[in-house]
């Protein structure tokens, strides 16, 4: 896209040559269904907040979210309706999407500036298809759209309601299409997700704005007694606990298995708690309820390996959240971390069936104190090695340029 250039000053009379200092600001809408202070987001909240925070200078963002946290009746406190500066660049707009009135504020500051960017987070959510199709509708203008699918395509994603997703998918690429809408892929795992279903579509890949420290990993002190492993994710079909289960379940080994995480498909925990009904007296599994953010990395770090077969992820922020508390991995091939994972000590299962991971689980169990404590250790190694390497441009700065 073009940007409007900054009016030329008046040549000085001097001589002397005078840097114009004029700034062009970019204005982006963007729009999630979920964000702080919100939690049960996971991954894609903290991504955002991180990208808030690292803005240029010449950026300006309105965030527009719901006034709740995901699947919550109860608004955030002193949010709801309200537009909350959070600093000099970056502002959400908390919405009660059934509140005509918050419709109305909305639109108000939308329409007192003009738009750049719109970059709608998620290619299902209501409030990127009501973004969209105002676009579509010429109700809001803008020069160009983002749509970061974060994950949505993955075929794991896709399996879950297909027939639903696949129709609405034919209909809604023809909008996008027509639009030129640009996309934003996390890795090139998902990349390629979004060229199989979208073969015109334009990719900028960029990787999640990760706001998880350099700084090591706590110290590692050996303990007796059985394997602990560790399962932190939305409970849902999509993160595949219920295979976490059966593989634990046939583990032979003695085990004590955490379960963290919000409950987000109450016919998916029920087909989990039936598994954990049936467990062997040598297996322990405990349900502990679900984790803010802050407490994600410390519980990782009391645990000997996350075991996680999920069934696709475009990023994986829990991922480096496990490593860089030195918790090794046990995990599908559906990551873009699949080779770190296994650098880093862990194991990468493909296919990731309930009998490979059991086998993995025994193997882990055998470990002795020391091994398991050098294990540990080796994980936060190999992510801080890999953090120094790399570090990506934000997001948004980088979609003025690709979206030009």
């Amino acid at each position: 896209m073009t940007l409007p250039a900054p009016q030329d000053e008046a040549a000085p009379q001097d001589g002397a040559v005078r840097l114009d200092t004029t700034v062009t600001t970019y204005r982006i809408l963007a729009t999630a269904a979920v964000f702080e202070p919100g939690f049960r987001g996971g991954g894609p909240i903290r991504s955002l907040s991180f990208i808030l925070k690292t803005l240029p200078d010449d950026l300006d963002v309105t965030l527009v979210t719901r006034d709740r946290d995901l699947h919550s009746s109860v608004p955030y406190p002193g949010l709801s309706g309200r537009l909350s500066r959070r600093d000099a660049r970056s502002a959400v707009f908390y919405l009660n999407p059934i509140d005509p009135r918050h419709w109305a504020r909305l639109a108000r500051h939308v329409r007192s500036r003009p738009v750049d960017l719109l970059y709608v987070n998620s290619l299902w959510s209501p409030f990127s298809v009501v973004a969209i199709v105002a676009v579509a509708l010429r109700l809001l203008r803008v020069r160009a759209v983002l749509l970061a699918p974060r994950g949505e395509l993955s075929p794991g994603a896709l399996a879950i309601k297909r027939g639903k997703k696949r129709l609405f998918l034919t209909m809604w690429a023809q909008v996008l299409r027509r639009l030129d809408v640009r996309w934003q892929a996390c890795s090139w795992l998902e990349e390629n997700q979004i060229r199989s279903n979208m073969p015109w579509a334009r990719v900028m890949v960029n990787g999640n704005e990760c706001p998880i420290p350099d700084r090591p990993a706590p110290p590692v002190v050996p303990h007796d007694g059985p394997l602990r492993l560790v399962f932190v994710g939305r409970i849902s079909p999509m993160k595949n606990l219920v295979v976490a289960l059966d593989a634990v379940a046939g583990a032979t080994r003695p085990v004590q298995f955490d379960v963290f995480g919000p409950l987000e498909d109450e016919q998916y925990w029920a087909r989990c708690r039936q598994v954990i009904a049936t467990m062997p007296g040598h297996v322990r599994v405990r349900y502990r309820g679900e984790l803010a953010a802050e407490q994600v990395m410390p519980t990782f770090s009391g645990y000997d390996a996350f075991l996680f077969p999920t069934l696709g992820e475009n990023y994986g922020h829990v991922i480096l959240e496990s490593l860089a508390s030195g918790c090794p991995i046990v995990c599908s091939g559906q990551t873009p971390f699949s080779d770190l994972i296994r650098d880093a000590g862990g194991v990468v299962v493909e296919p990731a069936t309930a009998a490979a991971l059991a086998g993995v689980v025994d193997q882990l169990a055998d470990r002795t104190p020391a091994q398991r404590a050098e294990a540990k250790e080796l994980a936060g190694r190999w992510y801080r090695r890999w953090r120094q390497q790399t570090r990506e441009l934000n997001v948004l700065d980088h979609a003025r340029h690709f979206c030009g």
